[in-house]
């Protein structure tokens, strides 16, 4: 099921990564700026309702939508006591969640920059384009998430979550075309985008 999610997502052009079980679940979440968290209540390690309390705990305020073979009040209440802010039971329209993930992320009234840039490379994260100076950069949805991901941390090594075939995508696309070295490896560590006070 989780891999239908993903394609489905993926299809209306959200970049989705997959846990397996609560700690690895717990460990992206709070390892990466998600904009909204599908929770399945039924995970190894540790269930949903504790994976969302861990969250919040953590201080991960991303919207959590929750997911559940049964529909009973009780535990409806108990994902919304853990922090979760809305509740689907199985089965479901793909339809419906993608909708109600939208309304979520349309309520998330964390503070995000209208407009995200490092030297001349730009990202509107509202529109999902970006450019490097005045060319359109033409992205893959996991490729922009990831130039957000380094655009809101320039100058910091990351390693979390970050898959070297993706990298060397983006690479290709924001810095070989312009003859630029911007998004750098660091040896042994993972990757960071030059801060341009770096020069």
């Amino acid at each position: 099921m989780s891999r239908l999610l993903k394609r489905g997502l993926e299809e209306e052009g959200h970049a989705v990564d997959l846990a397996g079980d609560g700690p690895e679940g717990l460990w992206l979440a709070t390892e990466n700026p998600y904009a909204a968290i599908v929770l399945d209540v039924m995970l190894p390690g540790f269930d949903g309702f504790e994976l969302c309390r861990k969250l919040r705990t953590a201080g991960v305020w991303a919207p959590v939508l929750m997911l559940t073979a049964r529909d009973a009040v009780n535990d409806r209440v108990r994902g919304l006591d853990a922090g979760a802010d809305d509740y689907m039971v199985k089965p479901f329209s793909l339809l419906e969640l993608a909708a109600r993930l939208r309304a979520l992320v349309r309520r998330d009234d964390r503070a995000r920059p209208v407009l995200l840039a490092e030297g001349d490379l730009k990202l509107d994260p509202a529109s999902k384009r970006a450019w490097r100076g005045r060319t359109e950069l033409q992205l893959s949805p996991k490729e922009f998430s990831l130039l957000e991901l380094f655009l809101r941390h320039p100058g910091t090594v990351l390693t979390s979550n970050v898959v070297d075939q993706y990298v060397t995508y983006l690479r290709k696309k924001i810095d070989v075309p312009f003859g630029r070295h911007d998004l750098e490896t660091v040896r042994g560590m993972g990757y960071r985008l030059r801060h341009s006070e770096e020069g």
